[in-house]
Parts: C-alpha cells; structure tokens; sequence
C-alpha cells in the first residue's frame, strides 16, 4: 500500500484547519457564542498553520524546502497548543482563583502597546475561565489543543518523510 503524495495530504491538513475555522465561525455567528481574547489567538494559530499547510501542497517542496514547512507548522501548532494549554488550565481554575474580566481584545489593541496586548491576553481573565460549549466531556479549546497537536505532529512526519 502506498501513501498518497505529500501534497494532497498537506492539502488535507489546510482542509482540516479550514474545517476547524468554519466550525469556529458558526459558534461565534450561530451558536451566538463570543470568542475571549484567547480563542481569537488560538484561532490565529490555526489560521497560520493552514496557511503553511496550503503553501506547502501547492509549492510541493523538496528536501530543504520540506524542512522548512515542517518546522513552520512544528511552531505554529506549539503556539496554538500552548496557548489552548493555558485556557484549558484557566478553565479548570478553583472559581476563587480565576482571574477577573478584562477589557476585550479590540479594546486592548486599540489602546494598549501590543506588547502589553500579549501579555494582558495570555494573563488572562474570566470570560477565558468560563465554558460554554463542550463535546464528549471536553471543551472548545481542549478540542483545539488535541486537534493542533495531532496536525502538528501530522505535518512534520508528512513533510519529512521520504
């Protein structure tokens, strides 16, 4: 049996985090459930890896090249886990530990330094803690932390194999 080409399964993978996106878009836009400012990070993060997944079937890269796409998607999914890591752990927070409500993120990058936008956004705050949708017992970003995980690790054996 042999595997299909490394491009139709990089295309596979943009596919898969375009799903991951528009799935993200009906609960925001359907379901009426707001993203926090982690969410829209994480949703950056998949954004970002589906981009490089989409690059990488469509240019078809040899040796070096592979390597790059591999390490790309290698970091982008380590940023999207990290940081659906820590809202998994915000969520699972004591209730008196939970950081309190910040402002929102458009908020933020308005009037704050981005700088000081990163670090008020991966501090925090309580609407991060709150869960409001869950599947099979686990939550939105827990869903995204298993899901970037296993495309991450996907991209990097596709991309390098021989």
């Amino acid at each position: 049996m042999t595997l299909p080409n490394k491009r139709l399964l990089n295309l596979a993978g943009a596919l898969a985090c375009a799903g991951m996106m528009t799935f993200a878009l009906y609960s925001q836009h359907v379901l009426l459930l707001d993203p926090c400012p982690l969410c829209i990070l994480q949703r950056i993060a998949v954004i970002a890896l589906g981009v490089t997944f989409l690059l990488a079937a469509i240019h078809g890269p040899q040796k070096a090249g592979a390597w790059v796409y591999a390490i790309l998607c290698g970091l982008f999914a380590a940023f999207g886990a990290a940081v659906a890591g820590w809202h998994v752990r915000l969520q699972n927070l004591p209730a008196d530990e939970v950081p309190s409500c910040g402002p929102g993120l458009e908020y933020m990058v308005e009037n704050f330094p981005l700088s000081d936008v990163l670090g008020m956004v991966l501090k925090g705050s309580g609407e991060c803690a709150e869960v409001s949708w869950s599947f099979l017992g686990l939550t939105m970003p827990t869903w995204v932390l298993i899901s970037v995980l296993t495309l991450g690790t996907f991209a990097i054996w596709n991309n390098l194999r021989r």
